[in-house]
């Protein structure tokens, strides 16, 4: 028999409960994807009748997600000038081969970067720097990655628009007409966490966990060194065209040399020049003297018949061909998160050649290579490729976010920098635009808006860089999970769970009902990102303060760092997950360490939200 407070529910708080109930559920399974749980969401939420069509889309036009969207445009813009490779150059010049120090500059980086651009980006630009630095020290990669993460989800806590959560208890503080919080309000309680975490990662660097060493190396990875890794020389061979080739005189559309001779070409150089090289086109016409890469690996692929029937040459792929080519065409890893939706797929459906003018040449199960054909081979998490093209193609790859993270690139990719030379003119941009906001001269969305105007005109990133940079599926999830709050408040849900919380604190002080609000608030992110639960619990935690008569911004800024404290497990965020590989890390190694921290950081909040933030 059902209670009779839960019959004792209007029918239209039941409605929203029960769509709530459904979407939690779906995030905790990952099925269907977040953004899709975010659509869905908007669409249902009409239909209960608490909230019209226009309030179920008035995410798109909210402020903060356009905020958002421009941020992931100024971490781009730190990528293609070089300054977040130069800030991983600063962290390996002063740490040395110390691991406690490492640990100590590390965080220090990580969450001097993450105050700007966002966490998740932060270790997606971290982890290739952490992997050359371990390769360099001889230290296992599992005492590093942790501490990244814990620093990058720290970084959330220094400034407002360092996570979404920030943002978001904001503008609910400025929806109820309150003046919400300014550029640097977060400082006071993110940096004592920071100094604690450092000292507690410094101390409990033996128990992590991840005890995989990175190769010994003590110089950055080659071209040269990936031809061997992957026995390039093997499988990609070189074919080139003789005056008379029946390949010749026609665009590749027209030949159809997949479909007919099993050939994957990879690359064209033209009349056997290296600065010819490019990537094959449906429409590119074939001469004499030009030059095909392919991938001789394919499944029943007949190099000498080919070059007889076709009046071609087998060339082989001598050792060192990528390396004297290397102004030209270069190589990268890349390693396929969990969350990708790269997963599943094979290479072929993957699309990554016509999506980012890559060619998939080279295919690791783990730390196995592939040997044999890669065009049906089922792309799984932690899965490393080797990609093949254009430096820019590589540049533009490395500065999105979401389907892969790029884990490394060789040293000849330091001489071919793609924006280097406007370094200063884009940290002279953001550090106006951080002068701007600290000042609050203008509402913060249009501030941020003309830096990414100014990047722009100064060369400092590319329309194509900027919108491949905004992560849509983060984005959506805000703009999907934004109507529950305007839902929830509409039907009296945020004021019983308000009523709730006081009735479970009884008589017992404010501080209390913080730590009840952050333990909520920490509970809830295990199962649902920190995003979606800042939107439902930020109006809670200002209800149980409207309840007492005291000040909301107390209980505002608990939502806001409870939010970002998602330590305890490799799914309470998508920084925990993109370490989980490299880190060599178990489920439990984020239990064991994650837990004790998350506790260390509610001691913090509760004794000193009240001390800076009085009731």
């Amino acid at each position: 028999m059902l209670p009779d407070t839960f019959l004792a529910l209007p029918i239209d708080l039941v409605l929203v409960l029960a769509i709530l109930l459904a979407a939690v559920v779906m995030f905790a399974i990952n099925t269907p994807r977040m953004d899709v749980v975010a659509v869905m969401v908007m669409v249902t939420l009409p239909f209960t009748g608490v909230i019209s069509v226009p309030e179920a889309l008035s995410g798109f036009s909210d402020s903060n997600v356009i905020l958002i969207a421009a941020l992931f445009v100024i971490g781009e813009a730190l990528v293609r000038t070089g300054i977040t490779q130069k800030l991983g150059d600063w962290v390996a010049a002063r740490a040395g081969h110390s691991e406690a120090r490492l640990i100590f500059f590390l965080m220090v980086g990580a969450c001097t970067l993450g105050s700007i651009v966002s966490s998740t980006g932060v270790v997606a630009i971290f982890i290739p720097m952490v992997l050359r630095i371990a390769r360099t020290a001889s230290i296992a990669t599992g005492r590093l990655m942790m501490p990244l993460s814990v620093a990058a989800l720290i970084s959330g806590m220094l400034t407002l628009v360092a996570t979404p959560p920030n943002l978001i208890v904001h503008g609910e503080l400025v929806r109820r007409g309150e003046d919400g919080f300014g550029f640097f309000d977060f400082t006071p309680f993110g940096l004592p966490i920071l100094a604690l975490a450092i000292v507690y990662m410094i101390a409990m660097r033996r128990f992590i966990g991840g005890a995989v060493l990175a190769p010994p190396d003590p110089t950055r990875r080659s071209l040269g060194d990936w031809e061997e890794e992957f026995d390039l020389t093997r499988r990609i061979l070189r074919l080139r065209l003789e005056e008379g080739s029946t390949l010749t005189g026609r665009p590749l559309s027209e030949l159809d040399l997949r479909a007919r001779e099993g050939v994957n070409i990879v690359a064209v150089e033209r009349n056997g020049r290296g600065a010819g090289i490019g990537r094959p086109r449906a429409d590119t016409v074939l001469h004499p003297g030009d030059v095909l890469v392919i991938d001789a690996m394919e499944n029943g692929f007949d190099a000498d018949g080919l070059c007889a029937r076709s009046g071609a040459c087998a060339q082989p792929l001598e050792g060192g061909w990528f390396s004297d080519r290397a102004r030209h065409i270069g190589l990268a890893q890349a390693m396929v998160p969990p969350t990708s939706p790269l997963v599943g797929q094979t290479v072929t459906q993957a699309r990554i050649r016509s999506r980012h003018d890559l060619a998939v040449i080279g295919l690791k199960h783990g730390a196995h290579a592939v040997p044999g054909a890669l065009r049906e081979e089922v792309l799984r998490p932690g899965d490393t490729l080797l990609l093949m093209g254009p430096w820019h193609a590589i540049r533009r790859l490395q500065g999105t976010r979401g389907e892969v993270v790029m884990l490394d690139l060789p040293g000849e990719a330091d001489n071919v920098a793609p924006e280097a030379a406007r370094a200063p003119w884009a940290l002279l941009v953001i550090g106006l635009m951080v002068l701007g906001m600290v000042l609050g001269i203008l509402p913060n969305v249009q501030v941020v808006m003309i830096a990414c105007l100014m990047l722009g005109l100064l060369g400092c990133i590319t329309m194509a860089g900027a919108y491949n940079s905004m992560h849509m599926k983060s984005l959506v999830l805000i703009i999907g999970m934004l109507p529950f709050s305007i839902a929830l408040e509409r039907t009296g849900g945020v004021a019983m769970a308000a009523d709730a919380l006081v009735a479970l604190a009884g008589e017992t002080s404010p501080r209390m009902l913080l730590a009840a609000i952050f333990v909520t608030t920490s509970v809830f992110s295990l199962f649902i990102s920190n995003t979606a639960t800042a939107v439902l619990m930020a109006p809670v935690a200002m209800a149980v303060a409207d309840a007492l008569g005291i000040s909301p911004y107390p209980f505002a800024m608990t939502v806001a760092l409870a939010a970002s404290a998602a330590f305890m497990t490799p799914v309470s965020s998508p920084v925990n997950t993109l370490v989980l590989g490299p880190g060599g890390y178990k489920f439990l190694d984020f239990v064991r360490i994650g837990v004790p921290f998350t506790l260390i950081t509610l001691v913090v909040v509760v004794a000193m939200v009240p001390w800076v933030l009085p009731f």
